[in-house]
């Protein structure tokens, strides 16, 4: 009977053993998951960021992203065998202490068949530098995970086809072009995790307003609260011991300068909603910020029988005539069902400075667009600051839900509010502000936000309906 008992408790010892060694069978399972990361994983475009702040869990999913494909078990992707992927960091030291920690916690350790390193011992692959790693893949061959430093400089990344590169920490442009490069033939995949700590370096650009349009580009924002395993009460105590801009980087993870966002606010998931069939009823008019060198931007707004506002299309270019665009705002509203007067013609507010005469035209810009079937109205209130206030109405949510709402076709609007800071005194910086000039036009046209009263059942279930809508297009952005 002893010979018995000692057998079973050997066998459960190498059972624990086993179990403590195989992290990965343990990740977001249980009662408590981080549904950020399972976001980031079920994603299927082919340029994924992760925006977070410190502690957040980003890292961790770049980990298990990078084990997952090198083993062929991917749970939401096509797996492919003898995959070849770069982990990047930003110097070597850190590459032992975070991201080759974390893919070595992963690994277990008979799914390795070889680590050849840099510095160090292999046996202890830990406490050194790791060049690669070769992963048995469950397709058969070998997987190989590399390692890199962005200190390297860019050589250093030359040369190699590759399935995937994670970034972990924004590196520089010129790695981030090259590791392009290194996926293109083998239509591979770009991930990366990061804290934005630099401001607004060329990944604000290129991956958060996303001025390419790239339709594989994809992000999520996480934070603090997002990581389950965090204590709340270590959460207050850490927001208190630092000032709002340093939180917007280091808990919530989103890109910001010391003067901040003009519409800290705007929340892609909530105030993004996908296009619906507007009712004529809603209808109310357009609005236009002109511009020839500049950009015009046009937008069409409704307004429901509760008072939010819905903008429902745009026309954005630069560049163009008058005829152009009155020619493209007729197509618009002809593609939408927008209401005319009884001769065809548009109705539009337009900035007042569109009524000046200049000394190269005899004609405002407000009359050449009246000769061209637009009714475009100056009379608007132009005062920024008064503006601004009757925007964050519109946006900041009153029992719950805001009162503005953009169609997601809408992508220079939306890009505009991402990109709207202040400037160093007292005003925002005149850049890319064309969209947020004519939504403060239409909104001075409308009341101010009342408080919420009781809501009925019906009421209720709208307003469900609407959340429902804004959680989605989290999951579907990009």
């Amino acid at each position: 009977m002893d010979e018995i008992i000692t057998k079973i408790r050997a066998i459960e010892q190498e059972q624990k053993r086993r179990r403590e060694q195989d992290a990965l069978s343990r990740y977001n399972t249980g009662e408590r998951v981080h549904e950020k990361q399972l976001a980031f994983h079920r994603c299927p475009k082919r340029n994924r960021w992760v925006f977070g702040g410190n502690r957040s869990g980003k890292t961790e999913c770049g980990a298990v992203e990078a084990v997952w494909l090198a083993r062929g078990i991917h749970p939401y992707r096509e797996n492919r065998k003898d995959v070849f992927g770069w982990v990047v960091s930003l110097t070597a030291q850190v590459q032992r202490d975070v991201a080759q920690k974390k893919v070595l916690r992963y690994l277990r350790p008979d799914w390795i068949e070889e680590i050849v390193m840099t510095s160090g011992r292999k046996d202890r692959p830990e406490t050194g530098i790791v060049d690669q790693i070769l992963v048995k893949n469950v397709f058969g061959g070998t997987s190989v995970i590399g390692f890199k430093s962005c200190d390297q400089g860019r050589e250093k990344f030359q040369g190699s086809s590759l399935d995937f590169v994670w970034f972990d920490e924004e590196p520089p442009e010129d790695i981030y072009e090259e590791a392009l490069m290194r996926v293109f033939d083998r239509e591979g995949d770009i991930f990366g995790t990061m804290t934005p700590l630099k401001g607004l370096t060329f990944l604000y650009e290129e991956i958060f307003l996303n001025r390419r349009q790239n339709p594989e580009v994809w992000y999520e924002f996480m934070e603090w609260a997002d990581n389950p395993f965090l204590s709340e009460k270590e959460i207050a105590l850490l927001t208190g011991s630092f000032d709002e801009t340093t939180l917007q980087s280091r808990r919530y993870g989103r890109f910001c300068t010391r003067e901040g966002l003009v519409y800290p606010e705007f929340d892609e998931a909530v105030h993004v909603i996908p296009p619906f069939p507007v009712p004529a009823e809603w209808q109310d008019t357009v609005s236009i910020d002109p511009g020839r060198k500049n950009p015009l931007s046009a937008h069409w707004y409704a307004v429901d029988y509760d008072g939010n506002v819905y903008v429902v299309a745009e026309h954005y270019c630069a560049g163009e005539s008058v005829d152009f665009h009155a020619e493209a705002l007729r197509a618009v509203s002809e593609r939408i069902g927008w209401k005319r007067d009884g001769k065809g013609r548009i109705s539009a507010l337009i900035d007042p400075a569109a009524g000046q005469r200049t000394l190269a035209s005899s004609k405002s810009v407000s009359e050449l667009f009246y000769e061209r079937g637009i009714l475009v109205n100056a009379n608007v209130n132009k005062d920024v600051f008064s503006g601004i206030e009757q925007v964050k109405s519109y946006l900041n949510p009153n029992n719950g839900l805001p009162n503005l709402y953009i169609f997601s076709c809408c992508t220079n609007m939306i890009r505009e509010f991402k990109g709207y800071f202040w400037g160093s005194g007292e005003s925002p910086v005149k850049r890319d502000d064309h969209a947020m000039d004519e939504l403060r036009y239409y909104l001075m046209t409308r009341p101010r936000p009342f408080a919420k009263r009781e809501e009925s059942a019906v009421k209720k279930d709208k307003e469900r309906r609407i959340r429902e809508l804004g959680r989605s297009v989290r999951f579907r952005k990009g």
